[in-house]
């Protein structure tokens, strides 16, 4: 397993590999095939993000293909370049084998040389697999979005999580 930050060159299979994710999963912002996301977008995504010193997109490579991805958004005004939001996925048949541990771990890593000080993110209280993994990397609940998602035709709530560092 290796896990680095994209390239422009990823663009295409990261692009795609989101997408799977959203197809396999209940508890993201879009459902299945809800939005478009084309090579196009995710290269100029990369590309934007990477001239802001505050994000990145990582990703974990098995088997010389794409199955996890972690975006980090830092915080665009001053008072809150210190911060950065967290969305992670990965995709179903590779869930379960440390992949997000690692995806974390990493993120730790650049977060700390980049002088981040707040890791954020919201999660779906029913997502108790991502739960367990947030709270085992440190995050704390602050909080609760009632109401946030509706999933399924049911109102879903999200945690507030956050981690310093």
């Amino acid at each position: 397993m290796k896990i680095r930050h994209a390239t422009v060159d990823d663009a295409e299979e990261l692009a795609h590999l989101i997408l799977q994710v959203e197809k396999e999963s209940d508890f993201l912002l879009f459902e299945a095939g809800e939005r478009t996301l084309t090579p196009k977008q995710q290269r100029s995504q990369i590309e934007a993000m990477q001239n802001e010193e505050n994000s990145t997109i990582l990703v974990a490579e098995a088997e010389g293909k794409l199955v996890g991805y972690l975006v980090a958004r830092g915080g665009r005004a001053r008072r809150n370049k210190h911060t950065a939001y967290i969305v992670i996925g990965v995709l179903a048949s590779y869930r379960g084998k440390g992949i997000g541990t690692m995806l974390f771990a990493e993120l730790e890593r650049w977060a700390r040389t980049k002088g981040i000080h707040r890791l954020e993110l919201t999660v779906v209280v029913d997502n108790q697999r991502a739960v367990s993994l947030y709270r085992k990397m440190g995050f704390e609940r602050e909080g609760i979005k009632r109401h946030s998602l509706l999933i399924n035709g049911k109102y879903v709530d999200e945690y507030y999580m956050a981690k310093w560092m």
